[in-house]
């Protein structure tokens, strides 16, 4: 089943065809227009300029994709788009596109909520993956334990309370004096440091849940940053980034071996942006050979927001009977 599929629920413009179903799991095309470049010059999105952004390179974007996968319209049997959650400004402009897409040409319109879309990743780059497993999706907006009892029956079983692990990430880098977006930079950085140069609290503090609060471990940080300061000491930027890379990622060790403990899962699905991170990706490998568990984690050309994802959960959701009409409309919030 040849599915069109668009996400532009932050500053990633994504256009993808994919080929689903049969024994397939395969990615046609799948081009992304980022929008870096402009976020920097402010430190972070700004969403006004990303909604614009989106409708620039929109239209360019599907024409690209279309040429990659060596399809056209007509062979197109669905269109998926990115309705939830995410800034309210760049999703309407997929979605108002994909409907306009799948109006003109007669083709069934999916909805797909954008945390599902991440976890349907692992399933374009591990075809033997199935539900029911464990999944963990952290990005720049977004920390979710959750138990996928199957391909659209979604439990969310632990969250952030506050700031997302992807969003703190990028926080502290800015107070190191990181250019946005400051993950990759600081996970280069952290491998230069003494991750046990400081202590800094768990994120993973609440007893009785899985939740997560990352604002304490971020103020932590600023905290120690303005003492060095008002000490007239060195800020020493390797050991900051390896001693707050390693306290994220023992706290998301941490709730992932008790979600498994919760649910009896032999399966842990890793995705999102930070899924990207080196330290976490070994410090969930670990975890997953300590547990006797399978482990799954997207190739990094999928961890970021792409439409390959979207198009391989629309597939789920079509499947399923999730269909909208031409009164589809974009939710900020989980829906």
């Amino acid at each position: 089943m040849l599915i069109l599929a668009f996400e532009s629920s932050c500053d990633e413009t994504a256009c993808a065809v994919v080929d689903m179903g049969g024994g397939k799991r395969e990615i046609l095309s799948n081009k992304v227009a980022s929008q870096i470049s402009i976020h920097k010059l402010y430190g972070g999105v700004v969403p006004e300029i990303a909604s614009r952004a989106h409708t620039e390179a929109i239209s360019g974007l599907t024409r690209e994709a279309f040429a990659e996968s060596g399809v056209s319209m007509p062979d197109i049997e669905a269109v998926a788009v990115t309705n939830a959650p995410g800034l309210i400004g760049a999703l309407l402009v997929g979605v108002n596109f994909a409907k306009g897409i799948a109006a003109a040409n007669g083709k069934p319109l999916v909805p797909v909520n954008h945390i599902r879309g991440h976890v349907a990743a692992n399933y374009l780059a591990h075809k033997d993956l199935e539900p029911p497993f464990t999944a963990f999706v952290a990005s720049g907006g977004h920390t979710s334990i959750i138990n996928v009892k199957g391909y659209t029956d979604f439990e969310t079983i632990g969250a952030t309370r506050d700031d997302a692990a992807g969003e703190a990430f990028d926080k502290v880098a800015r107070l190191l004096g990181m250019p946005y977006p400051g993950g990759a930079e600081m996970d280069a950085l952290a491998k230069e440091g003494d991750p046990d140069a400081v202590h800094f609290p768990s994120a993973a503090g609440f007893p009785d849940t899985l939740d997560f609060s990352f604002s304490g471990l971020k103020t932590a940080v600023i905290n120690h940053i303005h003492n060095l300061d008002q000490k007239g000491e060195p800020l020493p930027r390797a050991d900051i980034c390896a001693s707050f890379t390693k306290a994220v990622c023992g706290s998301i060790v941490k709730r992932l071996s008790e979600a498994l403990d919760l649910t009896g899962s032999d399966k842990l699905v890793i995705a999102g942006g930070v899924s990207a991170n080196s330290h976490l990706r070994l410090a969930l490998s670990e975890l997953a050979e300590k547990r006797g568990v399978g482990l799954y984690m997207p190739p990094l050309g999928l961890c970021g927001d792409n439409g390959a994802m979207i198009g391989a959960q629309g597939y789920y959701e079509y499947l399923a009977g999730n269909t909208a009409s031409s009164g589809l409309n974009a939710y900020a919030t989980k829906r």
